[in-house]
């Protein structure tokens, strides 16, 4: 049988070197790549959006669509890691452990968008209380989301890392300050919610890992639950899963966002009391945040074993 013939478009980008280093690694693919002479055709950029069985798109938004419209190919598949295809019609949502049904929407997909990093940990935990009704679609959500500085990319990364960088770099920095984070839609898209949570995100002097975390008032909540309720449920929804874990409640220790770091699962870490409830999600966005959670969904739709090539 011949190998699945994988094409990565956006390769020099961060999440597009991840996933070349993971799947270079590989020996059931076969990966198509751009000569550095041609890496600017577009002819020849189309020919291997055509030629390959699955396609990453690593690339800016507009450059995302762009790619798309150049698929002629009814046999190429798409993996979109851009903010471009998340809330669109046609595409599937690339969190398989979302609900029951969702790995088989991924397996048989032609087209899936790779969630956002800070969205994968904010629906984490709100999916299954709003799912199950335990949270109200008008619920007034409060987020915040503790980042390492690769989420932000090449231009990032390179100001944390300069020999010289502005002092107050050594300390964590808020942003997204106008509440309208790219990663909004899809949040509330898919959770089902009526209104977008306040979000804020916050980077700090590490290289990756997140630790994203939701806060509720149990009283506004539909039954009232308290902290150890809401984590049964989480642990319920999340029975059975691989890459999503909920730890043991009671944990009472500090959380370093730098926990998963190097890892392609996540952790749910529940506090609380009867009257307010924290959900920590931690992973690593360049992990489940991204090329992990890519790798997860290439393997589901080529027929590998889902965590094939993934540190858990």
């Amino acid at each position: 049988m011949d190998k699945p013939k994988v094409f990565i478009d956006g390769r020099e980008g961060t999440t597009g070197l991840q996933l070349w280093e993971r799947l270079s690694r590989r020996t059931d693919l076969e990966l198509l790549r751009i000569g550095e002479a041609r890496r600017k055709d577009p002819a020849e950029r189309k020919k291997l959006l055509n030629t390959a069985d699955l396609v990453f798109l690593c690339l800016p938004d507009a450059a995302a669509r762009e790619a798309v419209d150049m698929i002629e190919s009814e046999k190429t598949r798409v993996i979109d890691a851009s903010t471009a295809h998340r809330t669109a019609e046609g595409w599937v949502y690339g969190f398989p452990e979302l609900n029951p049904g969702q790995r088989e929407r991924i397996r048989t997909a032609n087209r899936v968008a790779n969630p956002g990093c800070h969205a994968t940990g904010f629906i984490t935990a709100v999916y299954p209380l709003a799912a199950s009704g335990i949270l109200s679609r008008d619920y007034p959500l409060t987020v915040f989301s503790l980042t390492g500085y690769s989420g932000g990319g090449k231009k990032m990364i390179a100001e944390y890392e300069a020999s010289e960088k502005p002092p107050l770099y050594d300390t964590p920095r808020i942003y997204g300050l106008n509440l309208r984070h790219k990663h909004l839609p899809e949040m509330q898209k898919i959770c089902r919610l009526q209104y977008p949570p306040v979000f804020i995100p916050v980077v700090d002097d590490y290289y990756k890992g997140m630790a994203v975390t939701v806060m509720l008032q149990n009283r506004l909540l539909n039954g009232k639950q308290s902290a150890e309720e809401i984590h049964q449920a989480l642990t319920l929804h999340y029975a059975g899963r691989k890459l999503v874990k909920v730890h043991p409640f009671g944990y009472d220790k500090m959380i370093a966002a730098g926990t998963m770091a190097g890892k392609d699962s996540l952790e749910l870490i529940v506090n609380g009391h009867s009257d307010q409830t924290i959900i920590t999600a931690l992973f690593d966005n360049l992990g489940k945040g991204a090329s992990g959670a890519a790798v997860q969904n290439m393997n589901l739709m080529l027929g590998f074993e889902e965590t094939q090539g993934l540190n858990l």
